[in-house]
């Protein structure tokens, strides 16, 4: 651990520290208060003093949770009950924090109350993983108000190669919920000071040329085999409305309107709502078989079932197509960008995919600053020809 010299501690000061590893900072009006700086982030107060029992170490609040002002007056108070030979923090403080509701019993209580009852079962089950093969053998046994950045640190950098689970996120959540259920006093989130490894966010476009060569494969494999008529159908709805794969998929036949040209997608992942159906998907919807006794629009090879894995098919057809490495849920992506070149606006985007927030649409902005610079390019060009 490496110590910096002697600075006055002030919130600013301390908001202000980055380091490469891991740093104690003291302050040079208190003698023994200083700041825990770790690489990931995270900042703690500690108090510092040696007294009959020897030298005491002991953290004081958490940066963000507690302002310096307010940490350096607790950390006077300890350093003195240090020196006096008393223990450095109050008896019923340290019985709550040994006593409290641990990180088991909140992951319990979130799983049952929380995850069963609102997340969808791909993302319950995701969560569930997360709980119980990560963070209930890395923290359960630890009480709630116990839990410090540096556990959470530890944690976080175990999983260094899985950066969307080691953002933390999930235990973040349950503090959060803690705190409505009253488990944990407001302001205990030992997730806060964490910095989030980078996600490596996937971006793959179709271009003109790549989205005629599916096409051409589709229409071959409609007539030659390869995939079934029904995955042949949900791939097209992808590419000409733009939805998820699980909204085609799990789309029922009462849920299509073909007269008011829509589709009312009452269980989507943002929850109900309403998706214009182009003429063009109108017209494959309507030349579509309906199956007797079933309601699903990509019935399943069971009776009264509906498909659920078109993957399969999908890397058949890209291979024929010559996209390898395109994922299906590239194909939405790839509406977003044709949106996007044909001059639609982000907000108007975001409602036809059905984005709750605006900043998951804004993953495009850089699309759009492509397609002003295309469009500035064919102007000079055009002005080019005529004076140069």
């Amino acid at each position: 651990m490496r110590v910096e010299r002697r600075r006055t501690i002030s919130n600013r000061m301390v908001a202000a520290l980055e380091v490469e590893r891991d740093t104690v900072v003291w302050d040079r009006e208190l003698k023994g208060f200083g700041v825990r700086v770790y690489p990931g982030g995270g900042k703690v107060y500690v108090a510092q003093a040696r007294g009959p029992k020897g030298p005491r170490r002991v953290t004081v609040g958490r940066h963000g949770v507690v302002k310096a002002e307010e940490a350096k007056r607790r950390a006077a108070l300890i350093i003195a009950r240090v020196k006096a030979g008393e223990d450095p923090v109050p008896e019923p403080l340290a019985a709550k924090l040994v006593q409290g509701p641990t990180v088991a019993d909140l992951a319990a209580r979130y799983l049952e109350k929380h995850v069963a009852v609102r997340c969808k079962p791909k993302t319950a089950a995701t969560t569930r993983s997360v709980v119980e093969r990560h963070i209930v053998p890395g923290l359960g046994g630890l009480a709630l108000a116990a839990v410090e950045p540096r556990h959470v640190l530890d944690l976080h950098h175990g999983l260094s190669d899985r950066p969307a689970m080691a953002n933390m996120t999930v235990l973040s959540h349950m503090y959060k919920l803690a705190e409505g259920w009253g488990m944990v006093a407001d302001g205990i989130n030992p997730c806060g000071s964490v910095a989030r490894y980078p996600a490596k966010r996937r971006e793959r476009f179709l271009t003109d040329a790549e989205f005629e060569k599916l096409g051409r494969v589709l229409d071959e494999a409609a007539v030659e085999g390869g995939a079934s008529a029904g995955a042949v159908a949900a791939i097209r709805l992808l590419m000409l409305t733009g939805c998820r794969k699980n909204e085609i998929l799990s789309l029922r036949w009462q849920d299509v309107d073909l007269d008011a040209g829509e589709l009312a997608l009452a269980d989507a992942k943002t929850g109900p709502r309403a998706v214009p159906l182009p003429p063009s998907a109108a017209r494959l919807l309507a030349a579509l078989p309906r199956k007797p006794g079933n309601s699903w629009v990509i019935p399943g090879h069971k009776p009264g079932t509906h498909m659920t894995d078109i993957d399969g098919a999908w890397q058949t057809l890209r291979e024929r197509a010559g996209l390898k490495g395109v994922r299906l849920h590239d194909i939405r992506h790839s509406y977003a960008s044709r949106a996007l070149a044909l001059g639609e606006s982000l907000p108007m985007i975001g409602k036809l995919l059905g984005h709750r927030q605006v900043e998951t649409t804004a993953r495009y902005a850089h699309l759009t600053r492509e397609s002003v610079h295309e469009a500035a390019a064919r102007i000079a060009d055009s002005i080019a020809a005529d004076v140069l």
